[in-house]
């Protein structure tokens, strides 16, 4: 299939892998952002490949692992009341709150259903008037435009039943608290490729800029990711720290035009609570003053739900690049993907889920 087997061809893979070792000649880490690209990584075993020093850092890039607890606990608190149909894409219905998920909530009456488009979500509040609506809106600037588009929809259709409980979180912003800590070891960045499908490139080269660092767009398939890590290293080598497109097939320097407009119409940014990491100002969305009656926080009235992380769990620090899954103590002991402690060990784009489905296993002593 195209883009997929072309994209996986392994004499090409060998071919970008030999020269990535031809041009090193120094130790460099760089930081792959987007989840899903740390599961490309570590199926394929990419960061295996590489040449001695050359490190992959995994960053906040899984939209399930960065999603609050508090915001999990107020999914949690909506989803337990009677008149409430909660719909949510699958991969948030066993990120663990305080003390339970929405499994648990399931399991014990409440009317929690998987959906496939937050869409899906609008069609069943107009199905069900008597009912309240709420879908569970989370991700980076990948999935925001269509949870928008579906307020706007509600707003005018006139489904007042429907509302949206946000936790949309921007990469930039992240990037910048990255380099910000006094603990980064980061030299370089992978971007995300679907991120800068909507909002194309723009913001990249004032980073650059700033922190010194290469910024190379990457996609998702094992050539993607090796050819960025090949012009990110060039760059490293050269002393250069420019933003590159390594994914022009799909990101246009624009981006998508209509879906930010669409996006500038129905959110604000907002200061923004990242799990594991603490509070990035200005690095999420909120809906606009101009669509509050359809904020699920608003409506439902638990916007004061204020939680504290689990002791023993470090996925912030994964989440940071501080550490590697294996590193945390509990990592396939107390914490699994049947119990886990935070989200990166149950979400389908998490560091630790990664590590523990490729076999990544080693278990230390910290």
């Amino acid at each position: 299939m195209k883009y997929l087997d072309e994209f996986s061809n392994p004499d090409l893979a060998k071919k970008l892998i030999d020269e990535i070792h031809e041009i090193t000649t120094q130790k460099w880490a760089m930081m792959e952002v987007c989840g899903g690209q740390t599961h490309s990584i570590i199926r394929h075993g990419i960061d295996q490949l590489l040449p001695d020093g050359v490190e992959m850092i995994h960053g906040p890039g899984c939209p399930v692992c960065v999603t609050p607890l508090e915001i999990i606990d107020k999914a949690l608190a909506i989803a337990k009341r009677p008149e409430v149909i909660f719909c949510s894409f699958g991969d948030m219905l066993r990120v663990p709150g305080s003390s339970e998920d929405l499994f648990h909530i399931k399991s014990a009456g409440g009317d929690v259903r998987v959906v496939y488009s937050p869409l899906d979500a609008l069609t069943i509040a107009r199905d069900n008037p008597d009912r309240e609506v709420v879908f569970f809106g989370i991700g980076f600037e990948t999935t925001a435009p269509a949870n928008a588009m579906t307020v706007y929809q509600a707003k005018k259709l006139g489904i007042r039943n429907f509302s949206l409980l946000v936790s949309h979180v921007l990469v930039p912003p992240a990037m910048s608290a990255i380099m910000d800590s006094p603990s980064c070891r980061v030299q370089a960045f992978l971007a995300a490729g679907h991120v800068c499908c909507v909002m194309g490139t723009s913001e990249y080269p004032a980073l650059t800029q700033k922190y010194k660092v290469p910024i190379v767009i990457t996609g998702f398939e094992p050539l993607d990711i090796l050819e960025g890590i090949r012009m990110t290293i060039k760059q490293l080598e050269e002393g250069r720290y420019e933003m590159e497109n390594a994914y022009v097939r799909a990101v246009p320097d624009a981006g998508n035009p209509v879906a930010m407009e669409m996006l500038n119409d129905v959110f604000e940014t907002t200061d923004r609570t990242w799990r594991g990491i603490g509070m990035i100002p200005q690095s999420g969305w909120q809906l606009s003053p101009k669509y509050r009656d359809f904020d699920a926080e608003y409506k439902f009235e638990v916007r004061d739900i204020h939680t504290e992380e689990s002791e023993l769990c470090r996925a912030g620090e994964v989440l940071q690049g501080l550490i590697k899954p294996h590193e945390c103590a509990a990592f396939g002991k107390e914490c699994t993907p049947r119990k886990p402690l935070g989200a990166t060990m149950v979400s389908s784009e998490g560091a630790c889920a990664a590590y523990y489905t490729y076999r990544r296993l080693d278990l230390v002593e910290v």
